[in-house]
């Protein structure tokens, strides 16, 4: 199932890189080792609205019951939508399986092969993947971090408590 996964998540972002941009990240919830589903985020603003956007993921996964995530995203992307420092390689493919104890974070660096150039100065790469450098605990940045250990407290979302 792992590598399938990443064989769809490589692909999208050879496409997407293909087009001229980074495919928005994604999350794929699984149920006892088997694929419940494939979100994307939403379209995101830069700043509160991205580092939200990106950790709310994990009400999804737990709407679906997953008992482990599959979340992906791009380095550098991530760390600019959220105002957040770089950690890592980039350009970089990040993939996480996390469950809420634990993680392994793969990393896919890649070099970036100019194909062409719009008028508009948008470029269109194709990514020379790298070996990938799997980091079990590897550090992940906040909103992913939530994203792959699950939701907030409920109280935390808003949703009223009952009184007793």
């Amino acid at each position: 199932m792992w590598n399938a996964l990443v064989g769809v998540v490589k692909e999208a972002y050879t496409a997407g890189l293909g087009e001229g941009a980074v495919p928005r990240s994604v999350m794929m919830p699984l149920v006892r080792g088997e694929l419940v589903g494939l979100i994307w985020v939403r379209p995101l603003k830069v700043g509160q609205d991205a580092l939200a956007g990106i950790a709310e993921l994990a009400n999804i996964a737990a709407a679906a019951g997953a008992d482990e995530v599959v979340l992906a995203w791009e380095t550098h992307d991530v760390a600019t939508a959220c105002e957040l420092p770089i950690v890592g390689p980039a350009p970089c493919l990040n993939m996480v399986l996390a469950s809420r104890d634990r993680h392994v974070l793969h990393q896919f660096p890649y070099t970036e092969q100019l194909l062409s150039r719009s008028p508009e100065g948008w470029a269109s790469v194709a990514p020379d993947w790298r070996p990938p450098a799997p980091q079990p605990g590897g550090e992940l940045v906040p909103p992913i971090q939530t994203a792959a250990t699950g939701p907030p407290i409920p109280h935390q979302l808003g949703r009223p408590r009952a009184v007793h």
